[in-house]
């Protein structure tokens, strides 16, 4: 009754194991205590060897339940005595490796409740011994008391992991509400925009991989988003991570959590970002700066939807729907070897490139009435007019930053306008680059000569790329260059 009560109260497993063999010491002959936790789905054994010299646990790695004497027990639901490992012949592989253990004889019970099966109790003797029918019915009585012990201890542990899952989500959804996006829908309405979105109509409803490719700023998660507000997946957690935020050393464990002293520093266990988004959306921003030692992992969980925590041998199952976003050219990382080409490819399902602000300078006067109007409140402004020669100048600007400038300057210009005129600080932008619509000034520069020749190239050879008469092949270039030196001049064949 003692040792009932006394592991009845173990709430977590790694409590109850630790308890068991100083418990079950006391009424049953051993040296060797096995406690072998069957996974059905899997077929596999989880055991768990506890030691009596030292009372530790030391965990083994898992094993498949098929051809074992733990295997046929639970199968059979019988205890199963083998007074002679050596003698032994139905299972050798097993019997060699206990005699190494120096177990020279066991018994195995089953645990099983009303609900599942839950795995095995083996008893292990440094002497042959044959257990007495007596020995064997009171072993089985322990046996069952342990088994609802064990399920009730992984219940517990279970729900530990929801309400720690639970927190870590609402942690996530809070830290959403307080950080605003940089604007609540989607501004604008050009060509170039209008494509996008399209792309984002057709891919949302389904659980693809979706690389989204484009410049810093370009809002690039608010598409993100987007995708996911319009998935079946929309009641579950949006989970976003920028990969180039986080120190590479600590990128892992962020991604995939750890187990309590998987490594100095780990004192408590981890959900990583996958488990948070199970059954949700995740969201990998600047996916070109994850390590290339990491990138193996990534591709895993992406092919097999499972991973294992940092320090443990435990296989998690998730259902993640992945949205990556870069603004590097990782078709020319794989060229140079940067980045994994089995994971691009697996990144490349359906990507969606994301204009820049030059490319729909259309948007930019109801982006600037849009800023205006959200700054207009907090700032206790109240601007009513925008000038006109505002507007072009701010239309003929390359804008480096995206909208994401744009929103900076907009704010620093309602600082400064203390009328009902807005009071844009347009010095700023003349001496940051000269205007783009100044077709002269741009040919004597660089990048203008540069992105002049290009466009020549592109129009000689009717803006076919690739092959002996594209335009790669007129400038001396490969044709994954000439597309990156594109994106960066922002060169676009017209719709």
């Amino acid at each position: 009754m003692s040792v009932a009560e006394s592991i009845a109260v173990c709430r977590e497993p790694q409590e109850l194991f630790g308890r068991l063999a100083s418990e079950l010491q006391r009424v049953v002959r051993f040296e060797r205590l096995g406690l072998l936790l069957y996974d059905a789905e899997r077929q596999i054994l989880h055991p768990h060897v506890l030691e009596t010299t030292s009372m530790l646990l030391a965990p083994r790695p898992e094993v498949a339940s098929k051809d074992s004497p733990t295997g046929w027990v639970i199968e059979s639901q019988q205890p199963l005595i083998i007074p002679d490992t050596s003698a032994e012949t139905r299972w050798p592989a097993t019997m060699s490796s206990l005699a190494k253990q120096g177990v020279a004889s066991f018994c195995v019970l089953p645990l099983t409740t009303a609900r599942a099966r839950i795995g095995a109790l083996a008893f292990g003797r440094h002497e042959l011994v044959t257990y007495t029918a007596e020995e064997v019915d009171f072993m089985g009585e322990v046996a069952k008391l342990v088994a609802v012990a064990v399920e009730n201890a992984t219940a517990f542990h279970e729900i530990a992991q929801l309400k720690n899952k639970l927190a870590q989500e609402r942690l996530y959804l809070e830290s959403e509400i307080r950080n605003e996006n940089p604007f609540e829908d989607v501004i604008g309405d050009s060509p170039a925009l209008r494509h996008a979105l399209q792309q984002v109509e057709v891919v949302a409803g389904t659980d693809s991989t979706v690389l989204l490719l484009g410049e810093t700023g370009t809002g690039k998660e608010l598409l993100a988003r987007a995708i996911h507000d319009r998935s079946s997946r929309r009641e579950r957690t949006f989970v976003k991570i920028n990969c180039a935020a986080i120190p590479s050393g600590l990128l892992e464990s962020e991604l995939f959590g750890h187990e309590k002293g998987a490594f100095t520093g780990a004192i408590a266990q981890k959900i990583g970002r996958f488990e948070v988004a199970h059954r949700g959306t995740l969201f990998l921003d600047e996916v070109g700066e994850i390590p290339l030692e990491l990138q193996p992992k990534l591709l895993r969980v992406l092919q097999e939807q499972e991973f294992e925590r940092i320090g443990s041998t435990r296989t998690t199952k998730v259902d993640v729907r992945l949205i990556a976003a870069t603004n590097r050219d990782l078709n020319l990382m794989v060229e140079e070897h940067r980045f994994r080409d089995d994971l691009y490819y697996r990144l490349n399902v359906f990507p969606i490139r994301v204009p820049a602000l030059r490319e729909r300078v259309e948007d930019i006067p109801a982006l600037v009435r849009y800023f205006v109007q959200k700054l207009a409140r907090p700032m206790g402004r109240q601007v009513e007019v925008i000038p006109r020669e505002t507007l072009e100048t701010l239309q003929r600007y390359p804008w480096p930053g995206n909208v994401r400038e744009l929103a900076n300057l907009i704010e620093r210009a309602m600082i400064l306008s203390h009328g009902k005129t807005l009071e844009v600080p347009l010095d700023e932008l003349k001496s940051r680059h000269a205007p783009v619509g100044n077709a002269h000034k741009e040919e004597t520069t660089l990048r203008g000569a540069e992105r002049a020749q290009i466009l020549r190239a592109l129009e000689q050879s009717k803006w076919v790329l690739g092959g002996p008469r594209g335009a790669a092949a007129r400038l001396g270039i490969k044709r994954t260059t000439l597309q990156y030196k594109m994106r960066k001049l922002g060169i676009a064949r017209a719709e």
